[in-house]
């Protein structure tokens, strides 16, 4: 009897964590028939445009929870609070695009008055849930939605936890005219409350006028999608941004592949872009890049100058935590390509190709 009732109360948390709706909602309906139409959506999910394996031949699932939660890796997190700057966000610089990052793969893009944020996540876990998962570095936590300007523009990259945040989403739902996103992700955003005629879903190759001067074209990535055991059925993507005179790369999470130098003929040169740089391992190469394929991938897209993200707030992987910056900064060094690397939350005003300062290095 008493076995029995451990099993039923284990199956009801079991029921109730999933019911959680920070999980979001598969795709249906409309949107579930708009993505039965993409050429990129085959037997049931979405595909990358090269043949990828989540893992390496040297890895899987155990391996990974045993290499993440059970070796003493050195140096994963740092031992202090990050420095940070912490200034207004309201003041939108006149003479040329400005950005300011506030760790991992979110950080807000101005321009012409007008605000675009990407993959905001200001939760202190990359994660469902609040008790359970990376949490964000001190110093790295620094904002909140409530220190944001009036944002036009919130762009989505995919939906994984360290980049689609339910409890941004929810406190913003209200206040953004226009949520961008790949396909299928939207479902996630309307069953939490965003107005469907807010939503807009792009397959790669497709673009859209988003007002002021600014076109959006969803390009391809290699990478994967999901937010709990069932993966790829929403898109992930990267996107090419043109305001006025100034074209931005915003790479989101992606290994590298030749797509970049696709991307790059088509519609390069860029005056920045912003490529992932953190949270690889040997055991998954096909998914994220190692800071040297980062570097490779910003000559390839014909980049002017490089912004290193997806590091110094979450531990994904178990390399340093700074490793990711010291690797990208050398090889960007050695192949002469201009690397900006600003703390968190400090702006950069995009007149000219920042140079970049080895702020980690001091701790």
């Amino acid at each position: 009897m008493l076995l029995a009732v451990i099993m039923i109360l284990i199956v009801l948390i079991i029921y109730l964590f999933w019911q959680q709706p920070s999980l979001g909602k598969l795709p249906s309906g409309k949107r579930l028939e708009n993505i039965r139409q993409s050429v990129n959506f085959k037997e049931g999910s979405f595909r990358n445009l090269s043949e990828t394996a989540m893992m390496a031949d040297n890895g899987n699932v155990l391996k990974v929870i045993k290499e993440i939660y059970f070796k003493k890796h050195t140096d994963v997190t740092p031992h202090y609070t990050l420095p940070f700057v912490k200034e207004p966000l309201t003041a939108i610089p006149d003479t040329a695009p400005a950005i300011t990052w506030f760790g991992h793969s979110s950080y807000l893009l101005q321009w012409n008055d007008t605000n675009i944020l990407v993959d905001p996540v200001f939760s202190e876990r990359a994660s469902p849930v609040s008790y359970i998962g990376s949490k964000a570095f001190d110093g790295s936590n620094v904002f909140s939605v409530d220190d944001l300007p009036a944002i036009d523009i919130l762009l989505i990259t995919h939906d994984h936890y360290d980049h689609l945040d339910y409890n941004v989403i929810r406190k913003l739902r209200n206040r953004v005219p226009l949520f961008i996103m790949p396909l299928g992700v939207g479902a996630h955003l309307e069953y939490w409350g965003v107005a469907p005629h807010k939503i807009k879903e792009l397959d790669w190759w497709q673009g859209m006028e988003a007002g002021q001067g600014i076109h959006i074209t969803a390009t391809p990535a290699r990478h994967f999608s999901g937010r709990s055991f069932k993966r790829n059925r929403t898109l992930w993507t990267s996107y090419v941004l043109t305001t006025g005179n100034y074209k931005w790369f915003i790479g989101g999470d992606s290994g590298y592949d030749s797509h970049f130098s696709v991307i790059g003929a088509k519609y390069g040169p860029f005056d920045l872009a912003i490529l992932e740089t953190g949270q690889y391992n040997e055991m998954w190469p096909h998914i994220h890049m190692f800071p040297e394929e980062t570097v490779q991938a910003a000559l390839d897209l014909k980049a002017k100058a490089l912004l290193p993200v997806h590091w110094a707030k979450f531990a994904l992987s178990v390399h340093p935590w700074y490793e990711p910056a010291d690797r990208v900064v050398r090889r960007a060094k050695e192949r002469g390509l201009p690397i900006i690397t600003p703390l968190i939350g400090e702006k950069t005003v995009l007149k000219a190709p920042v140079a970049s300062r080895a702020w980690w290095d001091h701790y």
